[in-house]
């Protein structure tokens, strides 16, 4: 029995000898356990950039208001900005409507002027490309028609042909329904020959000479016609290079001139007997560069004979022209206005001519 519990005794001891001498060896060397501070500190790297990561969040935050800040203040600089220049646009409108009426209120009063002498329009065309009036007047000794005529484009006047080459003629009636023109008068002078009706001496169609070229002024001749600026040109050439420089784009040649810069001009004593008196056509012009066309009654039972040149140079200057050139006249002068013969042709129907004057509406 004592055995037994020997033999056990000694079994447990030494199943324990491990246990013990592992306590033995730990409590010998003392261990201790020592953390880093890195370990110590609750993750710092993550905490710094949080704390970065926010500042950076309010810097863009400041940085937007900022933004916001320049650009409502750059929406009110711009807003006042435009204001001031619709402002001043309004302004400079304002003046240039007032400067354009100032300037217009001569020309409109000139207008008004050289209008009452000529008395009041019985008819008027009136659109974009001109204004033309039709007067009439009755003098001792003959009637008198006249359209005072107001460009308005480049468009709006031209001179044809009495055909489609030199040598046909066709009455100014045909032309006009030819080309639809609102108002035609006979032009130009004319020479027969064998059998064909060619324009009198220079002429120029389209800005082109044609009858054979330009010719010098000879024997009281003269030139007359519109340039390039819608201004009559009209005299004695005696080159072609004179006349070019006055940029002709039509005109035709006649005999004489009747009024230069306002002034009367001498008229020729072949040109005041043959004839005396007799129906006439003129084409004037006044210093604003409206037209003027003056076509008269002659040689028929009414009582009209006729007028003569000086007569008809004293009522230039009476209506306020400035130039006046006395065209083909007695059984030429035919005066079409809104598609109706105006004047009554002195051979009683009217003449196939070769040159015509056209005004379009």
């Amino acid at each position: 029995m004592n055995r037994t519990i020997k033999q056990f005794n000694r079994t447990m001891l030494l199943a324990c000898t491990p246990f013990i001498g592992a306590l033995i060896w730990l409590l010998s060397i003392n261990p201790s356990v020592t953390l880093s501070s890195d370990e110590m500190k609750p993750n710092l790297l993550s905490l710094s950039q949080h704390t970065m990561d926010t500042s950076l969040h309010e810097q863009t935050l400041s940085q937007l208001d900022n933004a916001a800040i320049t650009a409502e203040a750059t929406q009110q600089a711009i807003h006042k900005q435009l204001q001031l220049y619709q402002n001043t646009n309004a302004a400079m409108k304002d003046i240039a409507h007032t400067a354009a009426t100032q300037a217009e209120r001569p020309l409109k009063l000139y207008d008004q002027k050289i209008t009452s002498k000529l008395g009041k329009p019985a008819s008027t065309i009136n659109s974009d490309k001109l204004r033309a009036q039709l007067f009439y007047s009755k003098e001792s000794k003959f009637n008198s028609y006249l359209v005072k005529i107001k460009l308005k484009s480049d468009d709006a006047m031209t001179m044809v042909l009495g055909g489609n080459e030199p040598g046909k003629a066709r009455t100014t009636l045909e032309a006009v329904q030819q080309h639809k023109a609102a108002v035609g008068v006979n032009a130009g002078g004319f020479a027969d020959s064998k059998g064909k009706r060619y324009p009198l001496s220079t002429t120029v169609i389209d800005g082109q000479y044609i009858n054979g070229g330009f010719e010098a002024s000879y024997s009281d001749l003269f030139f007359v016609g519109l340039n390039s600026s819608n201004k009559l040109i009209g005299g004695k050439f005696a080159s072609k290079q004179q006349l070019d420089k006055l940029n002709p784009k039509f005109g035709a040649s006649f005999v004489p001139v009747l009024l230069k810069n306002g002034a009367a001009q001498t008229i020729p004593d072949k040109w005041k007997t043959s004839p005396a008196r007799a129906p006439r056509t003129v084409i004037a012009s006044y210093k604003d560069d409206q037209l003027l066309i003056l076509v008269t009654d002659g040689y028929n039972k009414a009582g009209s004979v006729g007028a003569t040149l000086e007569e008809i140079q004293t009522l230039l200057k009476g209506y306020g022209v400035i130039d006046g050139y006395n065209l083909d006249g007695g059984g030429s002068s035919t005066l079409v206005f809104n598609g109706k013969v105006i004047n009554h042709p002195s051979d009683g129907q009217m003449r196939k001519l070769p040159t015509h004057f056209l005004f379009f509406k």
